[in-house]
């Protein structure tokens, strides 16, 4: 073929960098975002975060580079011309920051106030607090043992897991002990016996049986004691089955022994070392705080989850008098105003798609879960007219405080179930029915999803028997053979 040269017109659609941009930081979480932000103080000097006592700081331009962090009120769309006025605002109340309840003070001598740097002090104790082993290791120490003895104790202490059971047997260990030190089962089993008469009860079990056999054991003797030792350890299947009839068939107890030995198998722990775990309590800090003012419920931006940035004063105004030798200066400048921009755009989303919610859920507020209505990504999309996908990243791992606690904003969107009056029932209003009916059941004779149903069907919402099973499953709440009680 000859080669040859044609003009074609043709569309196509290209991300720019600002958008790539905006769409990525709308899809972070607070706490990614924060790190994102610090990624870009540390690269770009043309950045800097805004301190709370700084007065106003205007850019060499004349152009106020401050970013603007004050909360932005949005009502209901009926009335868009109503604004907020201060006193308003006072009288609904402002998210504020959590500050220090009070002055720490020095444990010896007069007191003294500590500087703002040493009240880390006591979260620094609670890292350093110590662990399972540590605990074991200390009353070891204590413990009237030859050097040989404690040093097989402590081995066995090392083979622990986080919940103090010991997972591997005592023919495993003694093939990790060196041959030299002449070590034999019995001499391991001395040693597990002495480290499962340590605090607290129940450590070194090589099951859940002999966990909670050695924390009944540790109590003072009683027929009640010996009973749920022998509960524990012969039939504790048939006890989280709630098959009491057979459990009173074969021990001979009656109905208020049984009832009294299962009281006390309940206050046993089976993750006795769990206690000591180290694990770090993450907190959650709302994007958005929902509020009641003059009987009309409306979303508020937190402004302590905000990032306060602006441009560096210094450096616009060298950039400024130094016009057309920039270079890189004038690029991080740019994307210095389009990280502003582009975090203000974040905010200003996720309170337009806060307050569609709102708008949408009022009954929710009102009344709690079970007056949740059915909810669509696709609907506040419509709404707002904005991408579905959009919707999706601004709801995803965004949370709004209420007076009814804090809740992700998928909370607010679930699947509907046809009602017999034509209407709808959301999956969540239908969930917190399910918890009413079972909270307020008979303990002797609970109800079975079946019945559930049928109850359900009798307030006019037609749910299937293996829905509410779905659905109590995902509220972790057991099936009726385990919730019946004596």
């Amino acid at each position: 073929m000859k080669p040859s040269l044609q003009l074609k017109l043709s569309q196509h659609l290209t991300l720019t960098p600002q958008l790539q941009q905006s769409i990525k930081l709308l899809q972070l979480s607070t706490l990614e975002l924060n790190q994102e932000i610090e990624r870009f103080l540390l690269e770009n000097p043309m950045l800097e975060r805004e301190d709370i006592d700084d007065g106003d700081y205007r850019s060499a331009g004349g152009e106020s580079s401050r970013a603007e962090t004050t909360e932005h009120v949005v009502e209901a769309p009926s009335t868009p011309e109503e604004t907020t006025s201060p006193e308003s605002r006072e009288e609904a109340g402002e998210v504020s920051s959590f500050e220090d309840g009070g002055d720490w003070t020095s444990g010896t001598g007069g007191s003294q106030n500590r500087d703002d740097e040493d009240d880390s002090d006591f979260q620094d104790f609670q890292a350093t607090a110590a662990s399972l082993r540590d605990h074991l290791n200390q009353q070891v120490s204590l413990a009237p043992l030859t050097d040989r003895d404690r040093a097989l104790v402590r081995f066995i202490i090392e083979a622990l897991d986080d919940d103090g059971y010991l997972n591997q047997s005592l023919e495993d260990l003694l093939t990790l002990l060196p041959p030299e030190l002449d070590f034999d089962l019995e001499d391991l089993s001395i040693a597990l016996h002495q480290v499962q008469s340590l605090e607290p009860s129940g450590i070194g079990a090589r099951s859940p049986q002999e966990c909670l056999d050695l924390q009944l054991k540790a109590l003072p003797p009683g027929a009640v004691r010996d009973l749920a030792r022998v509960i524990v350890r012969e039939h504790l299947e048939l006890l989280a089955e709630r098959n009491f009839v057979r459990i009173k068939r074969i021990t001979g107890c009656n109905d208020d022994e049984l009832r009294e030995a299962h009281a006390l198998i309940c206050t046993l722990n089976p993750h006795p070392g769990s206690q000591y775990s180290t694990q770090e309590t993450r907190y959650v800090v709302p994007d958005v705080v929902v509020r009641k003012h003059r009987g009309r419920w409306s979303a508020t931006l937190n402004a302590d989850a905000m990032p306060r940035l602006r441009v560096n004063a210094l450096y616009a105004s060298i950039l400024q008098q130094n016009r057309g030798s920039g270079g890189a200066l004038t690029s991080q400048l740019q994307e210095a105003r389009w990280l502003i921009k582009n975090v203000q755009q974040r905010f200003d989303t996720i309170l337009r798609v806060s307050q569609a919610i709102v708008d949408q859920q009022r009954q929710f507020f009102d009344y709690g879960d079970v007056a949740m209505r059915p909810l669509t990504l696709r609907e506040i999309a419509e709404q707002l007219e904005l991408h579905e996908s959009t919707i999706s990243r601004v709801t995803t791992q965004k949370f709004m405080s209420t007076p009814r606690g804090v809740f992700e904003l998928k909370y607010f969107f679930g699947s509907h179930v046809s009602t017999d009056t034509g209407g709808a029932a959301s999956s969540t209003a239908i969930r917190a029915l399910i918890r009413q009916l079972i909270d307020a059941e008979e303990r002797k004779k609970p109800l079975s999803d079946a019945k559930i149903a049928d109850l359900l069907g009798q307030q006019g919402i037609v749910v299937a028997r293996r829905t509410i099973a779905k659905y109590r499953e995902s509220l972790n709440i057991p099936p009726v053979s385990q919730r019946k009680t004596i």
